[in-house]
């Protein structure tokens, strides 16, 4: 059953000619649902006339057309029913087409993207890309390594030796002496236009050196 339903094509199950046809019939019956409708007011009217002419026979007659008219109403009515659940349900069917649709389209295309796609070759290319990679590595690491006399030296060696150099370096600068501070001169600001004078002689020398003179004479 589903496969005579969704297995057609669009073409073959388009419903928007029958749907349109649909709405085209719901259309004409209500326009016989109105023009019924005036026909059972027109006996209903008529039936008042001969209701106060007093002809009672040609009233029960209007009254009964007036009956038929609204059962041919209500029959148009059902008739209308009957036409939306149709158009209700081809809609419905027409959306559910079209999702069906649009899954088997994505179907498609994912097995078209599976087929290019090999999981056999996507592995290999992995390995490719894990072996270039790693050849890479093995080429820097070459690039990187010390060639000529630089390759011969031995690291833990020169290690060791920066380490004696510290070492001796921290030892002068634990034992060297304190330097003291070099003596500031102080100097005398002296007054713009005035020279400093010279210091007297002392008469304290002159005195000494009169006494041993005199000390002199007298020992001859």
């Amino acid at each position: 059953m589903f496969r005579k339903v969704f297995g057609k094509t669009k073409q073959d199950a388009n419903p928007l000619p029958t749907l349109h046809k649909l709405n085209e019939t719901l259309e004409m019956l209500e326009k016989k649902e109105k023009l019924l409708g005036k026909k059972a007011a027109a006996e209903i009217e008529k039936a008042k006339q001969f209701t106060q002419a007093k002809n009672r026979s040609s009233a029960i007659k209007c009254l009964k057309r007036k009956k038929l008219y609204e059962q041919q109403i209500e029959q148009l009515g059902n008739f209308q029913l009957r036409i939306h659940d149709q158009m209700i349900m081809l809609e419905s069917a027409n959306a559910t087409t079209e999702t069906v649709d649009a899954l088997r389209s994505g179907t498609a295309v994912m097995k078209a993207m599976n087929k290019t796609t090999d999981i056999d070759d996507l592995e290999r290319t992995m390995d490719e890309i894990n072996d270039q990679t790693e050849s890479m590595k093995q080429i820097q690491e070459a690039l990187s390594a010390p060639v000529g006399a630089a390759a011969d030296f031995d690291e833990d060696e020169l290690e060791a030796e920066l380490e004696e150099l510290e070492d001796a370096e921290l030892e002068d600068e634990l034992f060297q002496p304190a330097t003291t501070a070099p003596a500031t001169s102080v100097s005398v600001d002296v007054p713009v236009g005035r020279q400093p004078t010279r210091p007297a002689p002392q008469r304290i020398n002159r005195e000494e050196d009169e006494l041993a003179a005199l000390q002199a004479d007298m020992a001859l």
